[in-house]
């Protein structure tokens, strides 16, 4: 938690509650259904919360936003960006239910009005998003093909719409054929030794 306050020093009193209850809430629901490694349960604000707030150090998300998150497992990166973006309007799926029950009890704990989370595959959501977030559900080229077409044409924002996706590793291969692809690596944000290899990509996407 002292990390993320250095990080976003403006968070109101809600946004910090909010944040805080997140450690109980995710050991409690942990215990019950395995939605987050052993290990990384004692780390979860750093491996799991602050790691999903990257995406914010890289953009902004303007109010009336609208943001999908593809494959959020147990809630991330959508909740913590929820929180942190209350303007903005989030929609999580995830094809495994058990993961949704934990998501939806979190946001129903928290009191998040700006988060829906559904059982779903990318493919037949028929909405369009400024942007689609994720953690490393799978490779770029099948993440594309998933979510091609769920785009709002028209940005309003720095970056144009399109996928924000959180990964680790050497990328070159998996990004040769897109050119477009900009890689941020969070290590310039975070001093952390596991944010050394993390990255967020972002891909415009028509």
């Amino acid at each position: 938690m002292e990390e993320i306050l250095k990080q976003f020093p403006n968070l109101t009193d809600n946004q910090i509650q909010q944040f805080e209850k997140l450690q109980n809430l995710y050991e409690d629901w942990n215990a019950k259904i395995n939605v987050i490694s052993r290990k990384d349960i004692d780390e979860l604000y750093t491996r799991h919360v602050l790691h999903s707030l990257g995406i914010a150090k890289i953009l902004e998300f303007k109010s009336g936003s609208k943001i999908m998150d593809v494959g959020t497992g147990g809630g991330f990166p959508a909740i913590p960006l929820a929180i942190l973006f209350p303007e903005c309007n989030f929609y999580a799926i995830d094809i495994i239910a058990k993961k949704i029950k934990v998501v939806n009890e979190v946001i129903k704990t928290l009191g998040l009005k700006n988060i829906k989370a559904e059982q779903r595959r990318a493919e037949i959501v028929t909405h369009d998003f400024d942007f689609i977030v994720s953690r490393a559900v799978t490779n770029m080229p099948d993440f594309v093909s998933w979510v091609k077409g769920k785009m709002k044409t028209k940005s309003k924002h720095e970056l144009e719409n399109g996928i924000l996706y959180l990964k680790g590793g050497d990328l070159s291969e998996e990004l040769k054929d897109f050119s477009k692809a900009t890689v941020y690596n969070l290590s310039d944000y975070f001093s952390d030794e596991f944010f050394e290899t993390k990255k967020v990509v972002h891909l415009p996407l028509k």
